[in-house]
C-alpha cells in the first residue's frame, strides 16, 4: 500500500531527471560570492543528528543525567549528536542539495537547569554560560574548525545560531519565588529608586535606558531598582567572558510575559536578560561574535530572540559585525533575526529591517501563509497579499529575496504536524502530498528556503519544542519512535538518512533546478494568478541577467484545477523543469495550466514556437 501511494506521488511531482543531472554542484571556490538568496539552508540541532564520538556524550561531566545532562531516552536531555557526526554526514547534505548549514547554538551551555522534578538539559544550545567555545557535549574548537573547513571544501556555507538577548539562568533575586519572579515594570520600579517609587534614591544622575551613552551608564551603579539580584555561591565565575558574571549588565526585572514592555526587559523563561541598552554589553557582544568570524571564517548568523532586544543594539551590532566579516574576506556575510509572529502579514516583521536595521528576518509571514493555504483551506489570495507586502522591507522587493523562508521549526513544530493538527483525520497519503507541495513552493518561490532537519525523511512529530526535535540517528525516545512518519515505513528507532525518500528526492532535485536557473535564486517575482478559495497560485520569476521567464503554478486544492495564467507576450512554448507544464501558450500573453490535486508546474518560457 505504501509503495503504491508513493509511486503515485512521485509520478506527480518529481522533476525531469535531465535537469538534476545537468545542474552543477556548489563550487568549493565560489561559495563566498553567492548572495543569501542563492542558498538552500539546512537547520540542524547537532545533538539530534549523528553521534560521531560517543566519548563526549556526557560533556566530560561525571554523575547521573542531572549532572551531565545525558539521557538518550529522554526527549529533554542530551542524546549524543556532535560536530564530528555532523561532519561525517556532510556528503548526505550535499546530495540533498544543501548549500548552507544553519547550526543550532554550539556554545557551552549550563548542562541542566529547571525546578526540581522538571529539569531538562541544554542540548538545544540556548542556555549559554561560555560564549567563547563549543560545548564539550558537541566537541572541541578544533572539531568545529574542521567542520567549517569541510563544509567550505564542499561549497557549503556555515551559519551559526547566536544569542545576544540572554544567558543561562544563573542570577537569583532575594525577593520572591525563584520559580515565578513576577515582572516589575520601569514605571513601578524606576532606576532612580531602590525597590519602588517610595524606596531610597539610587543611581543619581542616570537618565534611563533610552540614553545609551557611556557617560549615562557610568551613573547606573546599583542594580537593586526592581529586585536585589545576586549570583548563587559556586556560580560566581561560571560565565565567560568574565564581564557576564556582573548583575549590573542585566535588566533584573523578573520574567517576561512576552507582551508589552516586559517583552524587551523581562527574563525570557527565567533566562538572565542582558541589559542590551548598556554600551558595555553592546561592545562585549560585538567582541564575542566578531571573534568567531575571525577564528573560524563562518558565513552568517541567525539571531535568536531578536525582537526582545532594543533597536539601538542592532544599529550598533550589525555594522560592526559586517565590517569584521568584510575584513576577513567574507563579502556576503548573512544575518537574519528571529522575529516570531504567527500571522501571514509581513508588516510586523518588516519593521525590524527598517527601524532596527537587521539585514533580514526569518520569514514567519511566509510560514503562516503556507499553513493557511495548505492546512486551513484559505484561498491563494493569501499568498498574493503576502507578496504585495514585500515593499515594506527595508530595500523593498529586492531585499525580500534574501529572506529565509521555512515551513516549520524546532519551536512551533514541523509543517506536517501543523497540517495534521489543522486537519484531524487526514490520511498519511494526503499529508505527504500536501507536505510535498509545500516543499515545492518553498524551493521555488522568492526567498532562501530553509529545510528543518528530518523533514526530508518524513518526520511529523506530535507538537512543538521537544516534541519536534527527533533523532536522525537511531532514537531511544519512546515518544519519537511511536510517531508515524510519512513517505516511509521506517520509524525513528532506526537511523533516517534515506536518500530515496520521496521528500529527500524532491528537495534534492528542486535544489538542482534552482542552481541551474538564476531566476529561481535571485530573480524578480511577479504574481500572475490567485484565487479566493483553494486552487491555483502562479507567479513568474525573471533571470536578472537575461530576463528569461520561468512560470511557477501550484494547485492547493484537493481536486484538479485549471486556470489561464498571464505570461510574457513574447512567450510561445514551455520547457518543463518540474511537474506538469503546458506545451505552448493558449494565446500571446496567456497559458492554460491544468494541475492535478496538490500538483505544480515549473516551466521555462521559450519565445520559439513549439
Amino acid at each position: 500500500m505504501i509503495k503504491l501511494t508513493l509511486a503515485a506521488v512521485l509520478a506527480l511531482s518529481l522533476v525531469t531527471p535531465a535537469i538534476a543531472q545537468d545542474a552543477a554542484a556548489p563550487s568549493a571556490d565560489s561559495f563566498r560570492a553567492r548572495a543569501p538568496s542563492d542558498e538552500v539552508v539546512y537547520f540542524v540541532l547537532p545533538d539530534r543528528f549523528e553521534n560521531g564520538d560517543p566519548k563526549n556524550d556526557r560533556g566530560g561531566i561525571k554523575g547521573d543525567r542531572l549532572q551531565s545532562g545525558f539521557d538518550p531516552a529522554a526527549k529533554g536531555f542530551y542524546h549524543g549528536g556532535d560536530l564530528k557526526g555532523l561532519s561525517e554526514k556532510l556528503p548526505y547534505l550535499q546530495k540533498l542539495g544543501i548549500t548552507a548549514i544553519w547550526v543550532a547554538p554550539i556554545f557551552k551551555n549550563k548542562a541542566v537547569q529547571g525546578p526540581k522534578g522538571d529539569e531538562s538539559a541544554g542540548y538545544h544550545g540556548y542556555w549559554i554560560t561560555d560564549f567563547t567555545r563549543p560545548d564539550p557535549h558537541f566537541g572541541t574548537a578544533d572539531e568545529f574548525r574542521a567542520f567549517v573547513a569541510a563544509a567550505h571544501g564542499m561549497g557549503m556555507k556555515v551559519y551559526m545560531d547566536i544569542i545576544t538577548n540572554h544567558t543561562a539562568d544563573v542570577i537569583r533575586y532575594r525577593e520572591g519565588d525563584a520559580a515565578n519572579y513576577a515582572y516589575r515594570s520601569r514605571g513601578d520600579y524606576p532606576y532612580s529608586r531602590q525597590g519602588g517609587t517610595s524606596g531610597p534614591a539610587i543611581n543619581a544622575g542616570f537618565k534611563g535606558d533610552e540614553d545609551s551613552s557611556e557617560a549615562n551608564f557610568a551613573r547606573l551603579t546599583n542594580p537593586d531598582y526592581a529586585y536585589t539580584p545576586y549570583v548563587p555561591k559556586g556560580e560566581e565565575h561560571v560565565k565567560v567572558p568574565a564581564w557576564l558574571n556582573d548583575p549590573d549588565y542585566y535588566h533584573n526585572r523578573g520574567n517576561s510575559t512576552f507582551t508589552g514592555e516586559d517583552s524587551r526587559f523581562g527574563d525570557f523563561s527565567g533566562l538572565d536578560d542582558l541589559f542590551t541598552e548598556n554600551p558595555r554589553v553592546r561592545q562585549g557582544m560585538v567582541a564575542i561574535y566578531a571573534d568567531w568570524i575571525k577564528r573560524y571564517g563562518i558565513d552568517g548568523y541567525r539571531i535568536d530572540t531578536a525582537r526582545h532586544v532594543d533597536p539601538g543594539f542592532w544599529q550598533a551590532f550589525v555594522p560592526a559585525i559586517l565590517d569584521t566579516a568584510h575584513a576577513r574576506g567574507i563579502p556576503n556575510f548573512t544575518m537574519f533575526g528571529e522575529v516570531f509572529k504567527d500571522v501571514p502579514d509581513n508588516g510586523y516583521i518588516a519593521q525590524y529591517t527598517r527601524r532596527d536595521h537587521l539585514p533580514a528576518v526569518l520569514d514567519f509571514a511566509f510560514q503562516s501563509a503556507m499553513r493557511e493555504v495548505l492546512g486551513r483551506g484559505k484561498g491563494t489570495v493569501v499568498l498574493n497579499e503576502l507578496y504585495a507586502g514585500d515593499v515594506l522591507y527595508e530595500g523593498g522587493e529586492a531585499a525580500a529575496l534574501n529572506l529565509p523562508t521555512f515551513l516549520g521549526n524546532h519551536d512551533m513544530g514541523r509543517f506536517a504536524m501543523l497540517l495534521k493538527a489543522d486537519m484531524p483525520g487526514i490520511s498519511p497519503d494526503e499529508l505527504l502530498k500536501r507536505v510535498m507541495l509545500g516543499h515545492a513552493m518553498l524551493m521555488t518561490l522568492r526567498g532562501a528556503p530553509v529545510i528543518y532537519y528530518g523533514d526530508e525523511q518524513g518526520f511529523v512529530g506530535t507538537g512543538g519544542d521537544q516534541l519536534a526535535r527527533e533523532d536522525m540517528m537511531p532514537s531511544k525516545v519512546a515518544a519519537y519512535n511511536a510517531s508515524q512518519l510519512i513517505g516511509t515505513a521506517a520509524t525513528t528507532a532506526s537511523d533516517n538518512f534515506d536518500e530515496n525518500h520521496p521528500l529527500f528526492r524532491l528537495i534534492s532535485e528542486l535544489s538542482a533546478v534552482r542552481r541551474a536557473h538564476p531566476a529561481l535564486m535571485h530573480g524578480r517575482q511577479v504574481v500572475r494568478h490567485y484565487e479566493q478559495g483553494p486552487g491555483v497560485f502562479a507567479v513568474s520569476r525573471f533571470d536578472p541577467a537575461s530576463g528569461a521567464e520561468i512560470v511557477l503554478a501550484f494547485n492547493t486544492a484537493a481536486t484538479a484545477h485549471s486556470a489561464n495564467v498571464v505570461v510574457g507576450y513574447d512567450g510561445r512554448a514551455f520547457e518543463t523543469l518540474s511537474g506538469t507544464c503546458p506545451a505552448q501558450v493558449a494565446a500571446p500573453g496567456s497559458a492554460h495550466f491544468e494541475l492535478p490535486a496538490f500538483g505544480w508546474a515549473v516551466c521555462r518560457v521559450s519565445s520559439k514556437a513549439p
